[in-house]
């Protein structure tokens, strides 16, 4: 009998002159969105300070969970407090499927208007 192993969670945070880039691999559910938040919250800077957005990058993404789609609700307040735009790149299927069904999808990737807030995707 052979037993599967889950893949390897893995994080990479990038800090560039414009973006906080974090590379997420593995699955993000309820055992890992614990070190997703300590990175942002690690790596987040107070309003007004530092670069301007935050780009979550999800090209390894292999599995989400209810758990890792509060994290990402969770970041989206976070980088809203501290004036930061939040990008989703590189979403697999799985995932846009799971923001479409649960109807997240547009506030996760709504840009900021500039007072706090979100405008709807294709305005402005």
């Amino acid at each position: 009998m052979t037993t599967s192993h889950p893949p390897a969670f893995t994080l990479t945070v990038d800090v560039q002159p414009t973006a906080l880039v974090i590379r997420v691999g593995g699955d993000l559910d309820h055992e890992t969105c614990d070190e997703l938040m300590r990175a942002v919250d690690q790596n987040l800077p107070g309003p007004g300070a530092g670069f301007p957005e935050l780009r979550l990058d999800f090209a390894g993404l292999d599995g989400i969970d209810s758990m890792g789609l509060s994290t990402l609700l969770m970041i989206r307040r976070r980088t809203d407090a501290a004036g930061m735009s939040l990008h989703l790149d590189r979403r697999p299927r799985a995932l846009d499927r799971l923001l479409e069904i649960t109807g997240t999808l547009e506030h996760l990737t709504a840009p900021r208007d500039g007072h706090g807030g979100e405008r709807s995707p294709g305005t402005g």
